[in-house]
């Protein structure tokens, strides 16, 4: 599989610079369930050294992501995901934008006993906000932001600074 370098988008480096926040890394991948793990994988190499809240952030991209591919038209051929990971002084962000839905809101559901549908359930309830920005029927970003401890520092940022990249 091919691997190209991109950088963050305008979007989330315009935040960045608003908020004194660094961006540690970006991926864009095929909205296809197979590279949900590529995403997973990414969010904790980035993370890595964070301790629970790097966990926490693993999980919550996990369960986003595979919304992304599984709920809107990033499963069609073509579609992509991208995650982008941002560090201020409080916290982190994350951020994964998808290709739109024509199905409306990203919804938490109220059932505790479904068989599936925890996902956004469990970002509600981990995460210390959480919100979505959707740009008609072509993109939606959904977020999530986690304090962290003030001396932990990522290894991405350690290594070099932010990475990028994209898988396809």
């Amino acid at each position: 599989m091919a691997v190209m370098v991109t950088r963050a988008s305008d979007a989330a480096e315009d935040l960045a610079t608003m908020t004194g926040a660094a961006v540690l890394g970006s991926l864009a991948i095929a909205g296809r369930p197979e590279h949900v793990r590529e995403a997973r994988a990414f969010a904790a190499r980035i993370l890595a050294g964070l301790g629970p809240v790097a966990d926490t952030a693993v999980l919550l991209t996990s369960e986003l992501v595979t919304n992304a591919v599984r709920h809107t038209r990033s499963r069609a051929p073509g579609g992509t995901v991208t995650l982008v990971i941002l560090q201020d002084q409080g916290g982190l962000r994350i951020e994964v934008t998808d290709d739109g839905s024509d199905t409306g809101a990203p919804v938490v559901k109220a059932d505790a006993f479904a068989s599936d549908g925890h996902g956004l359930m469990l970002v509600q309830t981990l995460a210390e906000q959480w919100g979505y920005l959707r740009s008609g029927t072509t993109a939606t970003t959904v977020w999530f932001r986690l304090d962290q401890p003030a001396a932990a520092n990522p290894a991405g940022a350690a290594a070099g600074g932010p990475l990028s990249s994209r898988r396809g």
